[in-house]
């Protein structure tokens, strides 16, 4: 069997603050395939970018990975070295951020940043690193990316300064790609180009995705795996198709029952009463108990792990008996 490209076991992410612990990631495990992109997905606060983060390295102090293990193929990440571990980021985990403007430096040529990425990163000269960042442009859909590579980031759309970020994620070829809410501020059109791009990128380079994003229609179209995240812990997770027909969690079923189906005359939308709690004010028992539909006795005084209930999907409720407790 072929051995996931990124394996995340048991991740917990820890803020100390002066009036306690802040869990942000809790207990997360999931694996990312070659060539497979995971679409993780949930409410503002969810914990999906922290998950991101806490992968490619990027926590802030006083921020720490509190438990768990982060393997990139065969090598632990989780507690590499700074120096060790700005080796990695960049060389085999790439990172498209949300805003293409907070990515790339105004001051600087996209030729400038590019080569210097790649010259970082692969023993090129000055010249092949001009090849390969022309080549890298060309590829992601930049028009006339020989005589483009020279302009300034002001000097693109917004839909082409984000193909500028996922050509700089990908300088190195690396071994995964970690995009976080790549489309959000695009438009809709737009956002197809941008899925397209990604999509080839999988099937042609052989790179795993971690595709974070809020919108489920972005995760129907481009990923193969989802997992649905609440209040920093795993919900759900398994393959696309499976969750967006036959959700298992009520979070879940919830996100899925608010989206507008074609052909189908509704008054209303299913609505999941409440918001996601607070760090400092998330419930004893599931998370998710103040707000489901479904709650009993069990869901508010014991946590379920996210547990094996079919072949390849795994949920985190008391209504499935083969889950076990966290």
């Amino acid at each position: 069997m072929t051995q996931p490209v990124l394996s995340v076991r048991n991740l917990t992410v820890e803020f100390p603050t002066r009036r306690g612990i802040l869990t942000a990631v809790q207990d997360i495990t999931f694996d990312i395939m070659p060539g497979e992109v995971l679409g993780v997905v949930g409410e503002s606060g969810a914990g999906k970018s922290m998950t991101g983060a806490a992968i490619i390295g990027l926590i802030d102090p006083p921020g720490r990975i509190a438990k768990g293990e982060i393997w990139l193929g065969d090598q632990r990440i989780d507690n590499l070295a700074p120096d060790r571990m700005r080796k990695i980021r960049g060389r085999r985990i790439g990172m498209i951020f949300q805003d293409p403007l907070t990515s790339l430096n105004p001051l600087y040529r996209i030729s400038r940043q590019l080569i210097e990425t790649i010259r970082t990163h692969l023993p090129l000269s000055q010249a092949d690193a001009r090849k390969r960042a022309i080549k890298l442009l060309d590829d992601v859909g930049i028009p006339d990316a020989a005589r483009r590579i020279d302009d300034y980031p002001h000097q693109f759309s917004g839909g082409m300064r984000q193909r500028v970020v996922i050509a700089l994620a990908l300088c190195a070829d690396p071994e995964v790609v970690i995009a976080d809410e790549p489309t959000t501020a695009l438009d809709v059109s737009v956002q197809a180009q941008i899925i397209d791009v990604m999509k080839e990128i999988c099937a042609e380079r052989g790179a795993a995705i971690m595709l974070v994003t809020h919108d489920m229609g972005v995760i129907a179209e481009t990923a193969d795996r989802v997992a649905v995240m609440y209040a920093g812990r795993l919900a759900e997770i398994g393959p696309v198709a499976s969750v967006i027909k036959n959700a298992k969690h009520p979070y879940s079923q919830g996100l899925m029952g608010a989206i507008p189906k074609l052909g189908e005359n509704l008054d209303r939308l299913v609505h999941i009463p409440g918001s996601m709690p607070r760090l400092n004010a998330i419930p004893q028992g599931c998370a998710f108990n103040p707000r489901c539909p479904q709650v009993f006795d069990k869901c508010r005084t014991h946590r379920p792990a996210a547990s094996e209930i079919e072949p390849g999907r795994r949920a985190a409720c008391w209504l499935y008996p083969e889950v076990t407790e966290a």
